[in-house]
């Protein structure tokens, strides 16, 4: 018989499907509750989707192995939907890692950008590289998020803050797309800060006159994908007025609204975003009830980034009471040059202990829901027929390990799958 089928993994101790009703996210209770089934089998297709998804037995009742490109035995293993990272900006150069000691030192986010620091010391560097430079980096950093457990992340522009260095962060994000397997949605975030020598008023009309437009034009003559649309609302940054004529002008190009708000100050980012029909807002340190009630209604996510308050020592976001709220709770890792973590199985640890979230619930939020969170929860995070074969097999016979664990994800993530295909095989033993 031809070989029609990719992929089987067979065998799984757990098989964690996450949800197996379609559902597009999963809030409340029903996070605590994950789907998983014990001696599992995943079979995925040639097309690189899911094609069977159940116990062990009857799949090896309906699929000999001889049709099979690859079989993995996953006995004493675990299976698990590849992870989503709602929130990165990976394209920039200027590494910042000498701001470290000053934030350590007791400077905040805010004393640093105006020593120079932050965002225009990226800035500067960023628009003086070379897109090779750039996608070099890139392609670097997405491949680290990948061998750990990644296999979809949002990709942010926004440290050019000017047309051309915008389209050269995008166009390398497109271009990293075509040359890894990692999934990416695309974000433009063109006002991510105001550039040097403009007031708010001046950014705005630079982004909605300037930027906004040829951003369409490369959009319609398929030079471009981009997926949302972001700003950072905040004192300093862009306030809620210009805030608001931005993501509408992005809707009204066909994107999603996923923005930042209410990380520095109570500015009822959250509100705006629900009024606007955000699709999700990242930060909340600061949130206020109303804006968590806001976003229940609306069915905005909420993408809370654990490292960014654990590395400015700033309040937790409050996760439990938008969990408690019936917010769509996402996680991301904010990858960026003031929080330089790569790794999803970290960003769920410190949910879980700073943020006071459970395993399961932070498990979700990292797979359906951080897909839900891009506009994605049809094809990726869950482990369901006809979705993207991407998963990972862990080397432990429990899932919670991926949680429990503190790094070292080498040993502990044995495959990274995605499309059906092997991306990282971590076993000593072999030299690939």
């Amino acid at each position: 018989m031809s070989h029609n089928c990719k992929l089987l993994v067979k065998n799984a101790e757990q098989l964690v499907v996450i949800c197996n009703n379609g559902e597009k996210y999963v809030t409340k209770h029903r996070m605590q509750k994950l789907c998983v089934i014990e001696n599992g089998s995943v079979v995925v297709g040639r097309d690189g989707l899911l094609k069977a998804v159940g116990p062990a037995d009857s799949i090896e009742a309906q699929y000999p192995e001889s049709i099979f490109d690859k079989v993995i035995d996953a006995a004493g293993m675990c299976v698990l939907p590849g992870l989503v990272d709602a929130h990165t900006h990976p394209v920039w150069a200027g590494d910042r890692v000498h701001e470290f000691a000053m934030k350590l030192a007791g400077a905040t986010y805010m004393d640093v950008h105006r020593a120079g620091g932050g965002i225009h010391f990226t800035v500067e560097h960023t628009r003086a590289a070379p897109a090779a430079e750039l996608l070099a980096s890139l392609c670097s950093r997405l491949t680290r998020m990948q061998r750990a457990g990644t296999t979809l992340a949002e990709c942010k522009s926004g440290y050019g803050l000017e047309l051309p260095t915008e389209l050269k962060m995008l166009a390398v994000i497109e271009e990293a797309k075509r040359a890894l397997p990692i999934g990416i949605s695309s974000t433009y975030c063109g006002a991510h800060a105001v550039p040097k020598g403009k007031t708010v008023a001046e950014a705005t009309e630079d982004i909605l006159q300037v930027q906004l437009p040829r951003l369409k034009q490369q959009i319609s003559a398929g030079a471009l994908t981009v997926d949302n649309i972001d700003v950072f609302c905040e004192q300093g940054a862009f306030d809620l007025g210009s805030t608001r004529a931005i993501l509408q002008a992005g809707k009204d190009m066909g994107l999603n609204i996923n923005f930042h708000g209410d990380e520095l100050h109570p500015m009822n980012s959250a509100r705006l975003g629900a009024e606007l029909g955000a699709l999700a807002i990242s930060h909340l340190e600061e949130v206020t009830d109303e804006g968590i009630a806001a976003m229940a209604g609306a069915k905005t996510a909420a993408v809370l980034l654990p490292t960014t308050a654990y590395i400015l020592r700033l309040p937790q976001p409050r996760a439990r009471d938008m969990l408690d709220a019936g917010v769509i709770v996402a996680l991301g890792s904010d990858f960026n040059p003031n929080a330089y973590c790569c790794s999803m199985p970290i960003v769920m640890h410190l949910a879980c202990v700073n943020m006071r979230m459970s395993m399961p619930e932070a498990l979700a939020a990292a797979t359906i829901n951080a897909a839900y969170a891009l506009g994605r929860s049809g094809t990726h995070g869950s482990l369901e027929v006809g979705k993207r074969g991407d998963l990972l097999v862990l080397n432990a016979a429990r899932w919670e390990h991926l949680i429990y664990q503190l790094g070292g994800h080498r040993e502990l993530i044995r495959y990274v799958i995605i499309n059906g295909s092997v991306v990282h095989d971590n076993d000593e033993t072999t030299a690939l």
